[in-house]
């Protein structure tokens, strides 16, 4: 048996894991949760909206403090490694000595609304869909990008790091760019995973502040004495592993053949297929489909949909009414929404209403009243409302993967904090029309730790037998389609 800390960070909350790992065994504690959010910065002078940074310092406190206790829980086995992942897209700037110039800036930002139609106009968007395949959203970080060329920070840079880089960097003292966050940003090129020169001078950037980049996978050296010997964590190596979260996840997608579709859904929601070549037509660009690295090469074909930051972005606003401003009871609200009859009202939650933070009910609301469809009142029509949505964008989008790829699909996973959604789950299967199979929840951190335990030598093999060890050792709820 071996142990690895995954560091986890979502855009919602952090955590770190402490993963035991053996040929029968894979188990995972969690040592430390805490909360993550976008923090409103008020408009300076120049009258434009608030802006929205990550809290990287705090995150950094305290994804340590949760190293220290992962070394704690170890004891006498030790932690043998550690893996960092995060969300897409974001990015920190560095100076010559390595300090942060700022907080890296949020994805949720409106810096960047308008700057795709910009970038577009100099590069036709058919012709960067060849290059860099990936799904055209407003905060990809080609477009942040040329909103900071024109700021004063990009001048002072030496180095840019993408968020799990930076946590490595600031752990191990290597700066590197791991290739699964790297194809996110729209500056590397779709088949090689490297950085295209053309891309980055498109954006912006002096090619110099790039790392190099590295595979999932690649040890990066012993963690630095003054992380690791207050933390208690002895001989402990940083690994590589699929730093883009939803990499992870997909390492740890239960599948037992290649005919598979996954929801990897969490704050958002990613659906696809995975792939061994990019799908780069017409028609997947029309459809709004990404082609992003995965582990061992693997491509990510897959939609970006809202995900469940729309049903928090109601919780959070009846918690706030409530008086005491206690928790909502959820499940009471999924039990009664459940009961609702089929047919309700559903919307585009991929609309871009949806994306700023705030209030969300009245949203939904307004949606489903432009739309021509009955205005839910009561909260349980809310949540209804939300879940048969996403039920039914991921419906859509797993018809467009199978359509534009070519690949068949017999069974839909459900991993993430979505695979707990028993009612989403179930209306899920029934939009799809195929098995769905939810679980693991934690599909995140055991994608993360598989990758440090293959990397160390705990075990071997392809993704095919880190997936049949996730099958053995974690329980899955099957959801069949019902009748139409």
């Amino acid at each position: 048996m071996s142990r690895h800390a995954a560091v986890d960070l979502g855009a919602s909350s952090g955590r770190v894991m402490l993963g035991s790992v053996g040929p029968d065994l894979l188990d995972l504690e969690e040592v430390a949760r805490f909360r993550n959010g976008a923090v409103e910065v008020a408009a300076g002078a120049d009258g434009r909206e608030p802006r929205l940074h990550w809290d990287v310092l705090g995150l950094w406190q305290d994804a340590l403090a949760g190293l220290a206790r992962a070394g704690r829980a170890a004891g006498t086995d030790g932690v043998r490694s550690v893996g960092v992942d995060t969300w897409a897209v974001d990015y920190a700037l560095l100076d010559a000595g390595g300090g942060l110039l700022a907080n890296p800036r949020s994805y949720r930002d409106a810096r960047t609304d308008g700057v795709a139609e910009q970038v577009h106009r100099r590069l036709p968007a058919e012709e960067l869909y060849a290059r860099n395949g990936l799904q055209h959203l407003p905060f990809t970080t080609i477009y942040q990008l040329v909103v900071e060329a024109a700021g004063p920070l990009l001048e002072r840079a030496d180095q840019l790091l993408l968020l799990p880089d930076l946590l490595g960097f600031w752990l191990s003292g290597r700066r590197v760019a791991e290739s699964t966050n790297a194809s996110t940003t729209g500056l590397a090129d779709v088949r090689t995973g490297r950085w295209a020169p053309d891309l980055v001078r498109l954006a912006g950037v002096p090619p110099a502040l790039l790392p190099d980049v590295v595979d999932a996978g690649t040890a990066l050296g012993p963690l630095l004495p003054a992380v690791a010997e207050p933390a208690r964590l002895g001989a402990t190596d940083l690994v590589a592993v699929g730093s883009h979260d939803t990499a992870s996840a997909v390492v740890a997608v239960p599948a037992e053949h290649e005919r598979f579709a996954y929801v990897a859904c969490g704050t958002w929601a990613l659906v696809g297929v995975e792939l061994e070549e990019p799908v780069l037509s017409p028609d997947s660009l029309a459809a709004g489909f990404t082609n992003e690295r995965g582990v061992d090469g693997r491509v990510r074909y897959l939609h970006n949909v809202m995900g469940l930051w729309v049903l928090q972005g109601c919780l959070e606003e009846w918690r706030l009414e409530g008086s005491t401003g206690g928790e909502v009871d959820l499940g009471g609200l999924l039990a009664a929404a459940g009961e609702l009859p089929a047919g309700g009202p559903v919307v585009d939650v991929d609309d871009a209403a949806f994306l700023p933070p705030g209030p969300m009910v009245g949203r939904v609301r307004r949606a489903c009243e432009a739309a021509g469809q009955p205005v839910p009142v009561e909260r349980a029509a809310v949540v209804r409302c939300v879940l048969d949505s996403l039920a039914q964008a991921f419906a859509r989008a797993v018809e467009d993967a199978v359509r534009l790829s070519g690949r068949d699909v017999d069974v839909v996973h459900v991993v993430g904090g979505g695979a707990r959604n028993a009612l989403l789950c179930r209306l899920t299967a029934d939009a799809c029309g195929r098995p769905v199979l939810a679980g693991p929840v934690e599909a995140t951190a055991l994608g993360n730790v598989l990758v440090q335990a293959r990397a160390t030598g705990a075990v071997a093999g392809a993704l095919e037998d880190l997936r049949a060890l996730v099958r053995r050792t974690h329980r899955l709820e099957r959801y069949e389609p019902r009748p139409r």
